[in-house]
C-alpha cells in the first residue's frame, strides 16, 4: 500500500488489489493517515489517485477471516470513496470511473457475486459515475436500499411481500461515499417507508448513517420509524453464516412491521 502510494503521488494510478477485505487492516494506516489526507494535508498541489480492490462479504463459507464488511470503517474517513458494484455490469463501468477519479477509491467486490450473477458485458469501454444510485425494482410501499450481494436477497424479499401486497422499490447504492441521497429521498418520499440492508454488524454500519439522513432530509414524509436488517454485532461465525446473515427470510418480517405500521 506504501508502494501504491508513492506511484500515486508521482503521478501514476495504480490498482492495488487485496486478497480479502478481511486482510487489509495491516494496510489501514497507510490508507486512512497517508492516501485518504493527501490532497488535504498538500492543499490541493498532491493527489493521490489510486483503487484498492478487495473481495468482500460472506456467503462461501469462508469463516471470520474471509467473509467480513468494513466498509463503515472507510466511509468514516474524509478523503476516501467507497464503490460496492453488484453486478458484473456496474463492475466494470464503476471500476473505469474509479480509475479515472483524483482520490483513492475502495472498491468493494461482494465475493458471493462472482460467480452467483452472469449478465452480458460490453466489450468496449464505458463509465457508470461514482455518486449515483440505481433503482433496481420501483415500488410505492417502502424504499429498500441494499447493496452487494445483499441486494438480491432485498430483491427476493421484495418478490416475496409483493405477494402479500406490499409494494418495495428496490434501490442499489452501487456507491457507497458520496452517497447518492437525492434518489434514496426521492424514494422515501413517494413510499413514506424505509429499510435498509446490509451485511456488515448494526452497530455504527452504514445503515444507520443512511436512516439518520433521510430523516434529516425526508423526516415529514415518514410513515413509519425506519429500520435496519444487518448482520450482528458478532464476529462472522463459520458453521452459522446463513443464521448471521441478513437473508430473504429475515428481511420479510420486517418488510410486513414497516408496512403494517
Amino acid at each position: 500500500m506504501g508502494t501504491a502510494i508513492g506511484m500515486a503521488a508521482y503521478g501514476l494510478r495504480p490498482i492495488v488489489e487485496i486478497q480479502f477485505a478481511d486482510f487489509i487492516f495491516p494496510a489501514f494506516d497507510q490508507i486512512v493517515s497517508e492516501a485518504a489526507k493527501f490532497r488535504y494535508r498538500s492543499g490541493g498541489e498532491y493527489t493521490c489517485p489510486m483503487v484498492i480492490r478487495t473481495p468482500v462479504g460472506g456467503g462461501i463459507k469462508g469463516g471470520a477471516y474471509h467473509s467480513q464488511s468494513p466498509e463503515a470503517l472507510f466511509v468514516h474517513v474524509a478523503g476516501l470513496k467507497v464503490v460496492c458494484p453488484s453486478n458484473p455490469y456496474d463492475a466494470k463501468g464503476l471500476l473505469a470511473s474509479a480509475v479515472k477519479d483524483g482520490d483513492p477509491v475502495l472498491f468493494f467486490e461482494p465475493k458471493r457475486v462472482y460467480r452467483a450473477v452472469k449478465m452480458e458485458v460490453p466489450d468496449e469501454r464505458y463509465e457508470i459515475p461514482l455518486g449515483e444510485a440505481k433503482v433496481v425494482r420501483e415500488g410505492t410501499t417502502i424504499t429498500v436500499v441494499a447493496w452487494g450481494a445483499m441486494l438480491y436477497e432485498a430483491l427476493t424479499a421484495a418478490e416475496d411481500a409483493a405477494k402479500e401486497g406490499i409494494d418495495c422499490e428496490v434501490i442499489d447504492p452501487r456507491t457507497l461515499w458520496p452517497l447518492d441521497l437525492d434518489t434514496i429521498v426521492r424514494s422515501v418520499e413517494k413510499t413514506g417507508r424505509v429499510v435498509v440492508v446490509h451485511e456488515a454488524p448494526k452497530a455504527c454500519g452504514l445503515g444507520g448513517e443512511i436512516l439518520q439522513l433521510v430523516s434529516e432530509k425526508a423526516f415529514a414524509h415518514l410513515q413509519a420509524p425506519p429500520a435496519r436488517v444487518t448482520g450482528f454485532d458478532t464476529p462472522f461465525p463459520y458453521t452459522l453464516e446463513n443464521e448471521y446473515l441478513p437473508l430473504a427470510h429475515r428481511i420479510l418480517p420486517t418488510l410486513r412491521d414497516v408496512a403494517r405500521y
